[in-house]
């Protein structure tokens, strides 16, 4: 049930292979959660679900300040648990990795007319393409050139030294 429950958020895929690490993202760009995490939350779980059952048990035997007691522990550990595996998750989605713009330049063999577009998926140098020239209206279009867009940086801090 939790296996399945964890599945469903997108975070069991790290479990079931055994914990080995995934460098895989998914296409939000987000990371998949620890599978230690996953596991110390898994037991923080269980054994709040056992506390629960323990002071349940004590209700019943008329025990009310031990009963009262469980009851609180389990409610909290299942409280801080789920807020640290949604925190954990929003965070990791929020922090996902921004991909530079790419950029293909594509050249007409004819008219020698080059112009600018966007990178799509399938692009790569020499590939002739189905577009036709904005210029002279053939499908003569080749990309020439695939760059990512550098934005600018900070100015690099200028080290002296004094002597």
């Amino acid at each position: 049930m939790l296996l399945e429950l964890a599945t469903r958020l997108g975070l069991g895929s790290n479990l079931r292979r055994g914990g080995e690490k995934q460098m895989e993202e998914s296409a939000s760009g987000g990371r998949r959660v620890s599978p230690y995490l996953l596991a110390i939350l898994m037991i923080a779980v269980v054994l709040a679900f056992i506390s629960i059952l323990e002071g349940a048990s004590a209700f019943l035997n008329d025990d009310l300040s031990n009963g009262t007691l469980f009851l609180a522990m389990g409610a909290s550990t299942f409280i801080v648990a789920a807020y640290l595996l949604l925190q954990t998750r929003r965070r990791i989605l929020k922090s996902g990795m921004e991909f530079p713009k790419m950029n293909t330049s594509i050249e007409c063999m004819k008219c020698g007319n080059k112009s600018l577009r966007e990178f799509q998926k399938g692009d790569y140098v020499y590939k002739k393409t189905e577009d036709p020239c904005t210029k002279c209206n053939e499908k003569a279009l080749e990309i020439n050139a695939i760059y990512r867009e550098v934005k600018d940086k900070e100015k690099a801090k200028e080290i002296t030294y004094g002597f």
